[in-house]
This record gives structure tokens, C-alpha cells and sequence, in this order.
């Protein structure tokens, strides 16, 4: 039989006891899932002084994988945060042909749901540890109690082993066995460890589906509109370069704003559904490239009535006699007033960002200028109320209703997020993405909010919103814009109350410009920015 250690005494055993109570404290609070398995191990080193140790995960393939490695003596950390993978194959629970692997001590630990502590590997029985005499033949080491001990979560599966190497004495630090309070310890520890790790997975596979299920809303939403799906990936990315660059701002009124990961997370889910509204807007005004475009382009109509009046022209011509004062000259006069009212009303059905008044005028003009015979036979206007609308519209190519109906997109934002179940790390998920339409003066939309109104991350993704609008070079009704066109409007837009003033600092001082123009821009479109000619920049003041 193997020796084992004396007993600890009732002080030190109440210690341990404290110890591992703390462990497991930190364990639940762990989340990055290659911290928590160095939590685990080293925690097990430490509660029975073992000198070594391993810690294997059960994989799909009926083996386990080589997690994490230590040994103290040999200087040796492998895996988990140290960025040092383990050079080692995963042991095979099972042969090729099916048997069990019950000749290496952890595959035995899992088969037979046990703990296996043995006081010295050179003279046990019953398992291969030929390569572990190896190990220490290369390495000077000299391997002697082992203890190997089963992770099991809450429904009584194995997920894992926990090996530990050399107990050592605390008092002379000669290698010992492991004691019986050694193996009860660990497999307190184990068991603890097994339920963290499980639950940590757990809640990493419902944040994957939660991700998952944005994207699935963000490729549907793609699906209508690529321009919108490409909008709905970059926002999210602008939001959090420009939230990490005020944590980094050292001086001005945002000095003292900072962000836990869990923030991080809860801006990134929220930059990701920002305008998950946009699902159920009509993929004609979210597309309306031109200004007469609904299922398709109307001017198409316009240029086949331009035919008609030069026909109608033509024709009456020709029946009223070569004694007609419609000469061939005055015919070919006419036909360049048409084919210019044509080229006028093609040229200006494309948008742009100012129509003035004398191209409003025209477009009323032309509408009465020519009449033509519709296909019922009545005699109308050359354009209808509803194209003159369209064709009127001073800047883009959304009328007022078609506006209102792209603006709805926030609404209902707002009304599916409010509607979520959120927890409690997530809870301001649905102020931050509904606020980016919202002005620093409060004449933004939905509902009117002033700058005190909102919360620094809500209005970072109001600039994100804005600059991702202007530099995006996949929108069917304009070009992007260069990096000086934009910063010039939004330059204008801090001085007019419209985005807040502070980020917008942080936004030049910090180049966030730059960073997300290399990302996402083309290189036509980067150009080198004279800060001094952008609107409202002021320099960065000295700390």
C-alpha cells in the first residue's frame, strides 16, 4: 500500500479550509476561460504545496487535452494565458480497436470515476510511467507522488483532470505523498472547479447564440440592403474606437471616464443592434438611390413621355403643310428645349445635398410646360403632383414621408430592445443604441433628448453614426467622402449643437479618424486632413 503523509494539524487544516473558500470565490468571479483553468490549477498547487501539476479537458474525441502545465523545480509554465502551447499529443481514453486506456493513471482516473494518489511512481504497480521516467531522465527531475483527480460538473460528468506532482513539506520542502487531506481538498477544489468552468462555458455558449442571433438580424437586415448590413458592422466598430480613445483621454471634461470589459460589452452588443429597427423598413426607401425610385426608377417613364411630345411635335408638323410656320429649324429648336429639359431632369433625379431654388422653379416649370395624353385618354400635366414632389426634394432623394418612415427605424429599436428581458450587465443596452439619432440641443429624434440627457457612450455612437454615414462608399445614392469632407460636416455639426462638442474633441486629438479610415476607407478618400481649416477644432491642451 502507498504511504501516505501525516495529517495536518487542526490549525492548518482550518486554513486550507479558508483557502480554498477563497478559491472558490474566485473562481465564480473568473471569466476569460484560459485564466480560470490557471486559476484551477495553481489553486490546487497551492492548497496541498504540490510542486507540479496538470490539468487536462475532456475533448469531443475521447481524450484529453493538455490544458495547462506547471512545475516550479523546472521552471516549466505551459499553456493557458503564458501564450506557450503544450508540445504534447492528448492521451486516448480508448485504444483503435475500443478498449479502454487503463494503463495511464489519468485515462484510469476518468474510466473509473476515481481518484488515483500514489506516494512514488518508480515503484507503483499497475501503470506505465515509462514516460514520465523519460521526462526525468532528460530533465534531471525525479517525479514521485502523483495525485490524480476527476473534475466533475453538477450533472455528474467528467470534464476534466486535475494531476498534481510532488507534495512537498512545508517545513523542509523534501517531496512527500499527498495526504488524505490533500486528496479531500482537491477534490472539493475539483468539484468546485468542474461546476466554474461548466458554468463559464455555459454562459460563453449563450453569449455565441445571443451574437449569433445579432447576426442573424444584421445578415437579414443585409439581405434587403447590402448598404444598410455593411453600416450595421462598421458603426459598431467606429463606436468602440472612439469609447476606447476617451478611457485613454487624460485631459478634459471625459478625463475621468472609464470602461470595465463588461462595458465594453454591453457598448458592443449595442452598437451591433443600433438600427436592428431597420428590419422591417421597406428596401425601396432604404435603397431609393435616385429621387423618382420606388420598385424601380421612374425617370424611365419621364424619358418615354419626352418621346411622345417630340413625336406629337413631329406630327403636327408634318399635317400642317409645308405652308406651316413649324419650319424644320423651328422643329429642331424645340426638340433642344425638350432634350434639354430632359438632360435637366435626369441630372437632378440623382440628389445631392443642396437643390436651389431656380432647379425647384424649372422642375414646376417643365411639370405644366408640356401636356401629354395618358393611356385612359385624358390629357394631363407632364408630371404629376407626386413626381414634382419627388423631384423637388432639396437635398437626398427621400421626401418628407419617405423620411419619416426611414426615421421610424429608431422607434421601433427602441420598442424591440425595451421589450428584452436584458440582465443586469446588459441593462443599458437599449439607451445607448436608441440615442444615436438624438442632438446635443435636443432637436434630435425619437425623443428629443439634450446632451445631459444621455450617457457618453450613446453619444459615441451618435458620432459613429454620422462619420460611418459620410465616409461609407457603398451607399447607391452617393460617393463617400473624403476624410476632410467629413470631418469638415461634422466639424459644423459640433458647432451647431448637433453632436457633442467633448467627443468630438477626442475624436481629432485621438486620430480616431486615421485608425478607422485605415480599417474601413479607400484610399482615394484618405487625404491629408489641415486641422486647422476643419471647423471647430481646437488643440489638444496640455495635461
Amino acid at each position: 500500500m502507498n504511504q501516505r503523509a501525516p495529517l495536518p494539524d487542526s490549525n492548518d487544516l482550518t486554513e486550507r479550509f479558508e483557502q480554498l473558500l477563497g478559491i472558490g470565490v474566485a473562481l465564480s468571479r473568473e471569466r476569460n476561460i484560459n485564466k480560470l483553468l490557471e486559476v484551477i490549477l495553481l489553486a490546487a498547487k497551492d492548497v496541498t504545496n504540490a510542486d507540479g501539476g496538470t490539468l487536462y479537458r475532456m475533448t469531443d474525441a475521447r481524450a484529453l487535452k493538455f490544458e495547462i502545465m506547471r512545475n516550479d523545480t523546472l521552471g516549466i509554465a505551459m499553456g493557458g494565458t503564458t501564450g506557450v502551447e503544450i508540445p504534447f499529443y492528448p492521451l486516448h481514453l480508448f485504444s483503435e480497436n475500443g478498449e479502454k486506456n487503463m494503463s495511464m493513471v489519468a485515462a484510469w482516473a476518468v474510466h473509473n470515476d476515481k481518484s488515483v494518489n500514489i506516494a512514488d511512481a518508480y515503484s507503483e504497480k499497475g501503470f506505465d510511467f515509462s514516460g514520465t521516467k523519460s521526462f526525468d531522465k532528460k530533465t534531471g527531475y525525479r517525479s514521485q507522488s502523483f495525485l490524480t483527480v476527476p473534475m466533475k460538473n453538477h450533472e455528474n460528468e467528467i470534464i476534466g483532470v486535475l494531476q498534481l506532482i510532488n507534495a512537498k513539506d512545508g517545513v523542509t520542502g523534501a517531496v512527500r505523498p499527498f495526504s488524505d487531506a490533500d486528496q479531500r481538498l482537491t477534490e472539493s477544489l475539483a468539484s468546485q472547479a468542474a461546476i466554474a468552468l461548466t458554468n463559464r462555458l455555459l454562459i460563453n455558449h449563450l453569449e455565441n447564440l445571443f451574437e449569433s442571433f445579432i447576426s442573424l438580424i444584421n445578415a437579414a437586415i443585409d439581405d434587403k440592403s447590402p448598404y444598410t448590413g455593411g453600416h450595421c458592422e462598421r458603426v459598431p466598430e467606429l463606436t468602440m474606437m472612439l469609447a476606447e480613445a476617451v478611457t485613454n483621454t487624460a485631459v478634459g471634461p471625459l478625463s475621468n471616464f472609464t470602461m470595465t470589459e463588461r462595458d465594453r460589452y454591453e457598448l458592443r452588443i449595442a452598437g451591433l443592434l443600433h438600427d436592428c429597427g431597420k428590419i422591417t423598413t421597406p428596401v425601396h426607401v432604404v435603397d431609393k438611390a435616385t429621387k423618382l425610385e420606388t420598385i424601380f426608377d421612374r425617370v424611365a417613364l419621364i424619358d418615354t413621355r419626352f418621346e411622345l411630345i417630340k413625336r406629337d411635335m413631329q406630327i403636327a408638323a408634318l399635317c400642317s403643310g409645308s405652308g406651316s410656320a413649324i419650319s424644320e429649324s423651328d422643329l429642331a429648336a424645340k426638340f433642344k428645349d425638350v432634350d434639354e429639359d430632359r438632360a435637366f431632369i435626369r441630372h437632378i433625379n440623382v440628389g445631392g445635398e443642396f437643390m436651389r431654388d431656380e432647379d425647384v422653379e424649372r422642375v414646376k416649370r417643365i411639370a405644366t410646360r408640356y401636356r401629354w395624353t395618358d393611356p385612359s385618354g385624358q390629357e394631363c400635366n407632364f408630371l404629376s403632383d407626386d413626381e414634382v414632389n419627388n423631384l423637388t426634394i432639396r437635398a437626398g432623394t427621400l421626401t418628407a414621408d419617405e423620411r419619416q418612415v426611414i426615421n421610424h427605424h429608431i422607434d421601433l429599436t427602441i420598442e424591440m430592445l425595451e421589450a428584452l428581458p436584458w440582465p443586469k450587465h446588459l441593462t443599458n443596452v437599449p439607451e445607448y443604441a436608441g440615442g444615436h439619432h438624438e442632438r446635443m440641443d435636443g432637436k434630435g429624434y425619437p425623443r428629443g433628448l439634450t446632451r445631459d440627457q444621455m450617457s457618453v457612450q450613446a453619444r459615441c455612437m451618435g458620432i459613429a453614426d454620422i462619420f460611418e454615414a459620410l465616409t461609407a462608399k457603398d451607399r447607391p445614392y452617393k460617393k463617400g467622402k473624403t476624410l476632410t469632407e467629413s470631418l469638415t460636416i461634422l466639424g459644423r455639426m459640433k458647432l451647431g449643437q448637433h453632436v457633442d462638442p467633448d467627443l468630438f474633441n477626442i475624436f481629432m486629438w485621438e486620430k480616431v479618424y486615421e485608425k478607422y479610415a485605415k480599417q474601413f476607407m479607400g484610399p482615394e478618400q484618405i487625404d491629408d486632413v489641415d486641422l486647422s481649416k476643419i471647423p471647430g477644432y481646437v488643440p489638444r491642451p496640455s495635461a
